[in-house]
């Protein structure tokens, strides 16, 4: 009856008004330094079956198809777009991109993924302790290794395996500070956002794997640029422009569905 119709409808629209969320997300972070873009996954929901297919009739015949009706759909999970942002030539001496695989890892409160952070956004500082931390509104410190910078160091240099240098006054050669570490994951679609430029491990990522930049599986570091987000905004806006014309498509299923029971309602009356 018009009842299914109507509850089918009705999960459409929550499903795609949940997908408009998340393309909104997409494009307010547009400008966010190594945001990485969401996609919903949909999926259809249970069906019932009026007719199961194989079914012999009463001429002894077998029916080549069942007959089944579909309860709706739902968005079974958001994905991560692990497509890599373009380059964006900053000039900061602390600013660093991923050139491939890998994340930075910081430290975050104890009670959030044993209190290690990952991100690509590279926008590192220096803070009053001389310590490298990633320029978000929290400012966690890098981590693994941490990093201290000497205050009186300039001409900061980062090579591509990570090693970062400077000159000291009255120096001839270069002082190393430190190394980046990074790490990868199994499965980084299953990181869960924390916010900040931030994902955290969990069951489904695995646990991470650290590694020397520029060794292995790991990408390199590029010094003086940051990864843009990869968010393609004409894209999102087709995407955007689907869901729309998607949500009215259900909201006039519903409408359809209610005129066919206001005529039911009418025959039973007469």
């Amino acid at each position: 009856m018009a009842v299914t119709a109507l509850h089918s409808a009705a999960t459409g629209l929550s499903s795609l008004s949940r997908e408009i969320d998340i393309i909104a997300n997409n494009l307010a972070n547009v400008n966010t330094t190594g945001f990485k873009g969401l996609r919903a996954n949909f999926e259809d929901l249970l069906y019932q079956a009026k007719e199961q297919p194989g079914i012999e009739n009463a001429q002894g015949d077998r029916t080549p198809a069942g007959l089944f009706v579909g309860l709706g759909t739902r968005i079974s999970n958001t994905q991560f777009d692990q497509t890599q942002g373009d380059p964006i030539n900053t000039g900061g001496d602390f600013d660093v991109m991923i050139n491939g695989k890998g994340f930075f890892q910081v430290r975050v409160a104890d009670d959030t993924g044993n209190g290690v952070a990952y991100t690509r956004a590279g926008n590192f500082f220096v803070n009053a302790e001389g310590q490298m931390v990633l320029g978000n509104s929290t400012g966690p410190l890098l981590t693994n290794p941490e990093i201290q910078i000497d205050a009186e160091a300039f001409d900061i240099g980062i090579s591509e395996d990570g090693r970062i240098t400077g000159l000291l006054p009255g120096a001839t050669e270069r002082t190393e500070f430190g190394q980046l570490q990074l790490a990868t994951f199994v499965n980084p679609a299953g990181l869960t956002a924390i916010g900040g430029n931030l994902l955290i491990e969990n069951e489904a990522s695995g646990p991470p794997i650290v590694g020397t930049p520029n060794e292995a599986n790991f990408g390199s570091i590029l010094h003086k640029y940051l990864e843009s987000s990869n968010v393609d905004p004409v894209k999102e806006l087709v995407s955007l422009i689907k869901t729309q014309r998607a949500f009215e498509l259900n909201s006039q299923t519903i409408q359809a569905a209610d005129e066919a029971l206001k005529v039911i309602s009418n025959l039973r009356r007469g």
